[in-house]
């Protein structure tokens, strides 16, 4: 019962009431809220901060907390994108550091059943593989995305439309985009901390990609 009960008392609305302004993507500051498996009944928990030095110029959205893979197992946060990814968009690229974890990055189109039955389009995922405290930069093309449904890959004629794109987001979790698991020295067990700094997302086209 505890489960359900923890499940029926998540506010997602609150989390997105609450939600943390940090890094510009697409000329517009990006708005984050968490969302973890306590949708579920689970007992993770992210903690976000925006963090800036005028030193070097730089920005973080740092992205922390625990996971408790006791009836649950992912921690993510999830920021809406205003009018969608430019029509010409044909990879991100996300500079960051991490902590030696997989995370996984994610797009959809801001459907918010993302758990439950009523989801019919699918988001589109992507691993994240990092070095513990080490800066590294990924490009991630559109066109290699995994389709997901309730947190699993699925087989689909749908291409990814980046204009329909109105949600992007992290996650640590106890699956990769794969489907499979995600192995314990990328991921972790029982109950343990975990961070991944974000420090810039972009836009590319096929001619910068070139």
């Amino acid at each position: 019962m505890g489960q359900v009960i923890r499940a029926a008392r998540y506010d997602r609305a609150a989390n997105e009431r609450n939600a943390i302004p940090s890094l510009k993507f697409l000329g517009r500051t990006t708005n984050w809220h968490r969302l973890d498996d306590g949708v579920m009944g689970g007992q993770s928990e992210t903690t976000l901060h925006h963090s800036s030095s005028s030193s070097d110029n730089t920005n973080e959205l740092h992205f922390t907390g625990q996971i408790n893979t006791e009836g649950g197992g992912f921690c993510s946060i999830r920021s809406p994108i205003e009018g969608g990814l430019p029509p010409n968009t044909a990879a991100i690229r996300i500079c960051y550091i991490g902590d030696g974890k997989t995370y996984k990055v994610l797009f959809s189109d801001g459907n918010k059943s993302t758990f439950g039955p009523s989801r019919r389009s699918p988001s589109w995922q992507s691993d994240l593989p990092t070095k513990n405290g080490v800066e590294d930069t990924a490009i991630i093309r559109l066109g290699n995305l995994i389709p997901s449904l309730q947190g699993g890959p699925i087989e689909t004629d749908a291409k990814i439309d980046p204009a329909g794109v109105k949600d992007m987001g992290f996650m640590l979790s106890l699956k990769l985009s794969s489907g499979e698991s995600n192995p314990v020295e990328t991921y972790g067990s029982g109950i343990f901390p975990f961070s991944l700094r974000i420090r810039s997302i972009e836009t590319l086209t096929v001619d910068e990609l070139d």
